[in-house]
């Protein structure tokens, strides 16, 4: 478990050195997570060749710098001493084995779970429930049993992710070396090349504020010049078009780019921005803004007043929510991309994006969508790929996205497609792998889109046909119910009728009889 002298010369070194590192005597003190003192016989007791060959090893300064940057490899070692050697290759496969046999197993269940026949004395609503109670049982069942080899891989990938550790380290202790090594002769040289490339840098700005004072600039391109800030004066050109600040390292855009009124893309992505500035949402001529790569935890809600924006990319940052009324506003917007963050949910208001043609939001912690999705009508593209354990169910209105051509729905946990599924028409791209589905069955899925297509709309037909018989058993009934009435209303009528007439027979020709009225 320790490095390997040969593979890893420096890093087994300075590890073996971690004890004399201590305020107390080597011959007092012992390392929990260093071996025993090996006998002098024993090569990789000897240091002396390693230090022959970089004597700078002696020195305690570098050697403290060596210890601080190992430490996670220590803190790792000591971690999977804890937990047990590595398990052989035999051991591994096994457990690959046995975990293919229990999804195996598991899949064949399922499958005569879904297929099984309904009762005709139970209702389909019950007879779901049943399907879905025993269909959580058997995955329980099967996790259970999967417990112990889940185990024995999660070490395996340990061990290999401690050898990368490694592998990583003894590439950081050589740099610390060959810094080292440098002297301070080539450190002065790097810090003036620096200085140099700094001072051009500022003369390339000061020479753009001066080309756009004495003529119109519609393109600035700073991409890839190590920028740490951006002066407030670029918000004085009002001409711009088109700015590009990407691959650089800004942490900070100034509010005066407000003054940029007719610009019409922006691009900041790949710098270290943790914010965009609310001033941002006074450029109503902006139509593309690359965000993406960087560290903003959420957008301004002045965001919103872009609305001319037709594509937005804000992707690999930290978002954990959108702005409540963004889809409101952006109303143009044809592409979102949002991908590699950390969503839990869309805004409601998302649905109002009818514009928007592509949206990208794999690599997020979604735990579902809004029902309001379904008034996309003209999305064509959807990724919704890799949210893993958080989502596991669709919509209804998924099916009301009647233009959707790609869909992603791979590396989730969706059990069941919604049943409006078989109403997307024109869809030709499905990707619905590593998810855990009853419904569409695994056979029809690896038959292809079209089969899944044809599965899904059969079903749903088969709800409205459902759906339909019910509403004729009621209307039945209604009618039933209906002609009882109006039969009791016209034979009352009619006792009625009768009773007139009979009085109106026997009051000429003789007195009123009270008793014969009673008894009419």
């Amino acid at each position: 478990m320790d490095p390997n002298p040969k593979s890893f010369p420096i890093l087994s070194y300075v590890m073996a050195r971690l004890p004399s590192l201590s305020g107390k005597s080597p011959s007092t003190t012992c390392d929990v997570e260093q071996p025993p003192p090996r006998a002098p016989s024993d090569p990789s007791s000897s240091q002396t060749p390693i230090v022959s060959q970089l004597p700078h090893l002696t020195d305690p300064k570098l050697l403290a710098s060596m210890t601080r940057a190992i430490a996670d490899v220590a803190q790792t070692r000591s971690v999977l001493r804890t937990l047990g050697p590595r398990p052989d290759h035999e051991t591994v496969d096994a457990a690959r084995l046995k975990l293919c046999e229990i999804e195996s197993d598991l899949s064949k269940q399922l499958e005569e779970i879904v297929l099984s026949p309904r009762p005709s004395d139970v209702d389909r609503l019950d007879w779901r429930s049943q399907l879905a109670d025993k269909e959580q049982q058997c995955r329980r069942a099967a996790e259970k049993e999967k417990i112990l080899y889940k185990t024995i891989l999660q070490l395996e990938e340990m061990h290999q992710s401690y050898e990368k550790l490694l592998r990583a380290a003894e590439q950081r202790l050589v740099k610390i070396y060959e810094k080292a090594e440098m002297g301070e002769a080539e450190e002065e040289e790097v810090k003036k090349d620096k200085e140099e490339v700094d001072e051009q840098l500022n003369e390339e700005i000061v020479g753009i504020l001066q080309e756009a004072s004495g003529k119109e600039l519609e393109r600035v391109d700073l991409s890839n010049r190590r920028l740490l800030f951006l002066p407030e004066a670029f918000g004085k050109i009002h001409g711009l078009r088109v700015l590009n600040l990407s691959n650089n390292q800004l942490e900070v855009i100034p509010d005066s780019i407000s003054g940029l009124e007719n610009l019409e893309e922006l691009n900041l992505a790949s710098n270290i921005l943790d914010a965009l500035p609310d001033s941002i949402g006074l450029l109503h001529n902006l139509k593309i803004l690359d965000a993406s790569s960087n560290k903003l935890e959420s957008l301004p809600d002045s965001i919103s007043n872009c609305r001319s924006l037709v594509e937005l990319d804000v992707s690999f940052n930290r978002l954990t929510y959108l702005p409540t009324n963004i889809g409101y506003e952006l109303v143009n917007l044809k592409k979102l991309s949002i991908q590699l963050n950390r969503l839990r949910s869309f805004p409601t208001s998302i649905g109002e994006m009818r514009s928007l043609q592509h949206l990208d939001a794999h690599f997020n912690e979604l735990q579902g969508l809004p029902l309001s999705i379904g008034r996309l009508t003209n999305l064509e593209i959807l990724n919704l790929s890799n949210n893993f354990t958080d989502l596991k169910e669709l919509p209804e209105t998924l099916g009301d996205l009647t233009n959707l051509k790609e869909l992603d729905l791979s590396n989730n946990q969706i059990q069941t497609l919604p049943d409006t599924f078989g109403r997307l028409d024109n869809l030709t791209k499905l990707n619905l792998e590593q998810n855990p589905l009853v419904i569409p069955p695994s056979e029809v899925v690896k038959e292809g889109i079209e089969a899944v297509k044809m599965f899904m709309a059969k079903r749903w037909l088969d709800i409205l046909v459902e759906a339909e018989r019910k509403s004729m058993v009621v209307v039945q009934e209604q009618g039933q119910t209906g002609w009882l009435t109006r039969s009791t209303s016209l034979l009352k009528k009619y006792v009625e009728n009768v009773s007139e007439n009979v009085s109106g027979l026997l009051s000429p020709r003789s007195p009123k009889d009270a008793y014969l009225d009673q008894q009419l």
